[in-house]
């Protein structure tokens, strides 16, 4: 085994990522300098600070194809996906009360519509096949006389698969029905326009793409009526109360313009480390499974199960030897259930259990890829050597 800590190698950018250098210098001045409250006009410094927000939404409504006033500045991409689900939920209940998902969103909003089902609301999961993906014919089979909004992911966090949200789209249109999407993975890694999308609302987070921590967006198309999540004063025009967080809105803009213009050459480098990382591990170990789909995937995403092994024990010992990678999604990462995920893909638990997400950025470098498989193939087959089950695989009792 290699030497503990030797190297640090970040494979979890589907977690997060590093705040760029760029990105933070931005930023800076509006901390201790030009430190204005945006909603305070009478004076110099805080019409300084409203420029740089107003400046900020036109940059995120640029990159998105959207309008300036269609973007909404949030805490979180978890807030953006909880006011969707619950603005527009309470705001339609006079036409209706049924909410279309699919049983593999993030937890944002599968626990947001667990909530709306305690209020009153109905919600159908929808299934997903064995790569993750959504039927657009399914999606129009749930709906009924009661349906008020849809809401499926653009890109799934642990498994990468890219759903077909445009003909989603088109079928919640041709239905007079609003459609949301999670659209955290997707944002900063693919081309992402909400018209040609069709969405009606659109949510995204600052620190998936090289911006901070803390701070996400709503896009919400003009015209669509929605209840505010957050009440008190009149900020983000009297839709989302609460001081605005001027120099985190002005990193999450930033950022965005920054992958939107390195949008082309960083997925190419991406996918290049993602085909090697993939083509790896299954030259390398046997035994191993890999989870969503080779094609329409996010270039960011590769994830594994390791047959006869648990995916923690594989965490730790990546860790001993200075990579980081995750087994899921991070918001589940103090859970003992297997990743809901990849039981939705049809996985049985044990070798759901074993499984591992490494997710590269545009700062892997190909050199962390190949100490990752110089490294993995061991680690797997120490926790292997362990193992009760894999010795009868090894003297073919089974």
């Amino acid at each position: 085994m290699i030497d503990f800590m030797e190297h640090n190698i970040y494979l979890d950018n589907n977690a997060t990522t590093r705040l760029s250098e760029e990105v933070l210098e931005a930023m800076l001045p509006y901390f201790c300098n030009n430190y204005g409250n945006a909603s305070s006009r009478f004076y110099k410094i805080g019409r300084d600070a409203q420029d740089a927000v107003a400046e900020a939404r036109s940059k995120v409504a640029s990159c998105l194809g959207a309008k300036p006033n269609e973007i909404y500045f949030t805490g979180s991409g978890c807030e953006a996906d909880n006011w969707a689900l619950k603005g527009i939920a309470f705001a339609n209940k006079g036409k209706g009360n049924h909410i279309i998902t699919s049983s593999i969103e993030h937890h944002a909003v599968l626990n947001t519509c667990k909530w709306l089902e305690k209020q009153g609301f109905d919600v159908t999961y929808l299934p997903v096949d064995s790569e993750g993906r959504v039927s657009p014919e399914s999606v129009e089979s749930a709906i009924n006389e009661n349906t008020v909004l849809i809401s499926i992911m653009t890109v799934n966090n642990e498994i990468g698969t890219i759903q077909p949200i445009k003909e989603i789209s088109e079928i919640a249109k041709s239905h007079k029905i609003l459609f949301h999407t999670d659209a955290v993975q997707a944002v900063g890694h693919m081309p992402v326009n909400v018209s040609e999308l069709g969405v009606d609302l659109l949510s995204l987070s600052g620190h998936k793409f090289h911006g901070p921590k803390g701070v996400g967006a709503l896009y919400i198309r003009n015209g669509v009526k929605i209840d505010n999540l957050i009440h008190g004063g009149g900020q983000e025009r009297g839709k989302r109360a609460a001081t605005e967080n001027v120099a985190y809105i002005v990193g999450l803009a930033k950022a965005l313009e920054i992958a939107c213009r390195d949008l082309d050459k960083n997925t190419k480098w991406c996918s290049r480390l993602q085909k090697k990382l993939i083509d790896g591990i299954e030259e390398r170990i046997p035994y191993c499974i890999l989870n969503g789909p080779r094609e329409n995937r996010s270039s960011s995403n590769v994830n594994f199960s390791f047959r006869y092994i648990e995916g923690e024990s594989i965490l730790m010992l990546l860790d001993m030897n200075g990579i980081a990678a995750s087994s899921g999604s991070a918001c589940a990462s103090g859970s003992l259930d297997p990743s809901h995920v990849l039981l939705a893909i049809g996985l049985p638990h044990e070798i759901a259990h074993g499984s591992l997400r490494l997710s590269v950025s545009n700062e892997t470098t190909e050199e962390d890829i190949d100490y990752v498989l110089e490294v993995l193939p061991q680690i797997v087959q120490r926790l292997r050597d362990m193992s009760p089950l894999y010795e009868k695989i090894a003297h073919g009792k089974e």
